[in-house]
């Protein structure tokens, strides 16, 4: 008799469990508006995501950084003015920044071409791409190291050249100047 009745009140349990797992959870208004404003704010990530992938995938992108810095240790300065950017394209890159000198912050200006792009690497890291290589103008060498964060797209570019090392943060784009998509930001 006891073992029946263990045996029953077991079955039951498993019955009722298995009806509470098979049952939707009824949600209200505010519970499924937040479950699906977080599902479309996954959606978004996840496309963005893709989308810094495929620009740093591409070798066709344009830098364009909001602050610089002297390194080790010199003064955060804005950069407000739109023609300023690091454009790496496919067959070259494009190097148009200011940079500072000596103890004064003298600004001056990096303005050059380069047909010569070597040891192009990139990298994905956990929080996004590593973008490394050595570019040559004339005589003088130049070692460029983006690092993009796929989250938030903000972009790092530390430039050693062979009187300073800057610090740049800004953002990639896919569009070049001359693209009639091109919008200034002013």
């Amino acid at each position: 008799m006891k073992k029946t009745v263990i045996i029953v009140v077991g079955l039951l349990l498993c019955a009722a469990a298995v009806t509470v797992i098979g049952q939707k959870k009824v949600l209200s208004p505010k519970e499924e508006r937040r479950e699906v404003r977080e599902k479309r704010r996954a959606e978004r990530i996840a496309n963005y995501e893709k989308f810094m992938d495929s620009l740093v995938l591409s070798r066709d992108y344009m830098f364009f950084p909001n602050s610089m810095q002297q390194l080790p240790g010199g003064m955060i300065r804005s950069i407000y003015a739109d023609y300023f950017f690091f454009g790496v394209f496919v067959d070259h890159v494009e190097v148009h920044l200011p940079t500072e000198r000596g103890i004064t912050q003298y600004v001056e200006m990096l303005n050059f071409d380069s047909m010569s792009v070597r040891d192009y690497r990139a990298a994905r890291v956990q929080w996004g791409w590593s973008v490394s290589f050595n570019i040559s103008d004339g005589n003088t060498l130049y070692h460029a190291d983006f690092a993009v964060s796929t989250a938030t797209g903000e972009t790092v570019l530390t430039l050693l050249t062979p009187d300073v090392t800057m610090r740049y943060i800004g953002w990639l784009w896919n569009k070049r100047v001359n693209d009639p998509w091109y919008r200034r930001m002013d």
